[in-house]
C-alpha cells in the first residue's frame, strides 16, 4: 500500500510553494531560502528535483511551461493540480492536529546515555548548553532585526523552534545539576565503567532486561 503522504517534507513545501503561485524549482529553492524555510525543512537541489518528479509522477503538480530568460537554461515552471491542493490540505491537517511519535537525536543519545562515561556526559552536557545558549542568542537576535511589523504569521515555526530550545536549555541545564549532585544513582554509572560485566550481572537480577531475566 503507498503511503498516505510523500515522506520527504520537502514535498510539503513544493505543493505548498506551487499552491502559492506556479514556479520553476530555482525559483522555490531561492523563496525557501528568502524565507528561511530551509531552517525548517532540508532543501538540497538533487532532492528537490526529486521530488518533484515524484509529485508529478503522482498527478500533484504539472508542468505549466517552460520558458527561458536571457542566456540562461530552459526552467519548467510547476502548478499545484486539484488533487495535489487536496493532498496539501490533507498533510497540512495531519501535521498541525495530529500528534505522532518523533525520533530526535538527542534523545536517542539520552536513552543510550550510560555507554558514556559520567565525568565525559557531564562536559558534553555542559558544551551542548553553551551551543543552546548561542542558538537561542542568534534567534532571538533575528527576530528582533525582523520588526514588529512583520505579520507574525510567517514567524510561526521561529517561535517554535525558540520555545523548544529554552525548553531544552531548561532540560539540560536541569540534568547537569541533578549528575552534580549524584543523580544516576552516580556510583553505578561509574561502576559500568570500572567493572561492566559485575555491575550488569547486577542490574540484571535487580531489575531484569538481561540474560537472566
Amino acid at each position: 500500500m503507498a503511503p498516505k503522504h510523500p515522506s520527504n517534507p520537502l514535498a510539503l513545501a513544493v505543493l505548498a510553494l506551487a499552491f502559492e503561485r506556479p514556479m520553476h524549482p530555482y525559483e522555490m529553492a531561492s523563496v525557501m531560502r528568502q524565507r528561511h524555510k530551509h531552517d525548517s525543512i532540508k532543501l538540497r537541489y538533487g532532492s528537490l528535483y526529486t521530488v518533484i518528479d515524484l509529485l508529478v509522477q503522482r498527478g500533484l503538480i504539472e508542468a505549466k511551461e517552460t520558458k527561458r530568460e536571457g542566456a540562461r537554461p530552459e526552467r519548467t515552471v510547476y502548478r499545484i493540480t486539484p488533487p495535489g491542493r487536496a493532498e496539501l490540505m490533507a498533510w497540512m491537517r495531519d501535521l498541525v492536529g495530529e500528534p505522532v511519535k518523533e525520533y530526535p537525536q538527542f534523545e536517542a543519545g539520552l536513552c543510550l546515555l550510560p555507554v558514556l562515561p559520567p565525568d565525559e556526559a557531564l562536559a558534553l552536557l555542559r558544551g551542548r548548553l553553551e551551543k543552546i545558549d548561542a542558538n537561542i542568542k542568534a534567534l532571538s537576535g533575528h527576530l528582533r532585526g525582523i520588526g514588529p511589523d512583520f505579520p507574525a504569521l510567517f514567524l510561526v515555526e521561529t517561535d517554535y523552534r525558540l520555545a523548544m530550545l529554552t525548553a531544552e536549555r531548561r532540560f539540560v541545564a536541569e540534568l547537569i545539576g541533578k549528575i552534580e549532585k549524584g543523580w544516576g544513582p552516580l556510583k553505578l554509572w561509574r561502576g559500568i565503567h570500572i567493572d561492566r560485566k559485575a555491575t550488569m550481572q547486577k542490574l540484571y537480577r535487580e531489575f531484569g532486561g538481561g540474560p537472566e531475566s
